[in-house]
């Protein structure tokens, strides 16, 4: 396989007619390499518009999907991350080239352990996976400017994003099969949350999270 050659496809093909337009994430898909953070039996699904298992339970969301939650988030150089969801390290990997700094935390043990590995592979120093329970966030760490679910939720436990700065953002995939919805929430007071719709997708659960709504939207 031509892996530049299956890059710029997956970029110009699919990421790209995904509204995803901003050229310092589409210049980055090119320095962070996904093939990197795949499992091996998948390595040759890298490139593909799917979501890759990793566990029996968890999958890698499609390059699209990151790509745009990515785009979302306009991160600046300066801010802090929470990444909820690290799976194999990828999101994680370009949130740690978009941001300062960035925690990640991992529910799985295993998948924890693979996405430290592969983040200290690719040479990426800014960002630290935890392995933990995301539902809680990680308050000793708040506040945070951006937080992302890497993964989908039934709904956005306040919690969470009480741990937000006032003017931070947070991005997550909301709702249930068929209908699921990603969405760019934004802190503009101590109890106050502006939220906008971004676009249609289907993702795998986050575990840990509970299924009744528990922040409404």
């Amino acid at each position: 396989m031509n892996l530049e050659q299956a890059r710029f496809n997956m970029i110009e093909q699919q990421i790209r007619p995904w509204d995803v337009l901003d050229p310092s994430v589409l210049e980055l898909l090119h320095v962070v390499h996904r093939e990197d953070f795949v499992p091996e039996a998948h390595k040759i699904q890298a490139f593909v518009d799917v979501e890759l298992p990793l566990t029996a339970t968890r999958r890698m969301l499609a390059p699209k999907v990151e790509a745009r939650l990515l785009q979302e988030l306009k991160l600046q150089r300066h801010e802090k991350v929470l990444e909820i969801g690290a799976a194999t390290g990828h999101l994680a990997a370009l949130l740690g080239h978009k941001a300062q700094r960035v925690v990640a935390l991992e529910a799985d043990a295993g998948l924890a352990a693979q996405a430290t590995a592969n983040l200290k592979r690719a040479g990426v120093l800014n960002v630290s996976v935890v392995n933990a329970d995301g539902a809680a966030g990680l308050a000793a760490e708040e506040p945070f400017d951006a937080i992302l679910l890497s993964g989908s939720v039934a709904a956005v436990p306040q919690q969470l994003l009480k741990q937000l700065k006032i003017g931070g953002r947070l991005v997550a995939i909301v709702g249930g099969e068929p209908v699921m919805r990603a969405v760019l929430v934004t802190r503009t007071g101590a109890d106050d949350f502006r939220t906008v719709e971004l676009f249609d997708t289907v993702a795998g659960r986050l575990p840990g999270f509970a299924e009744a709504p528990a922040f409404s939207f």
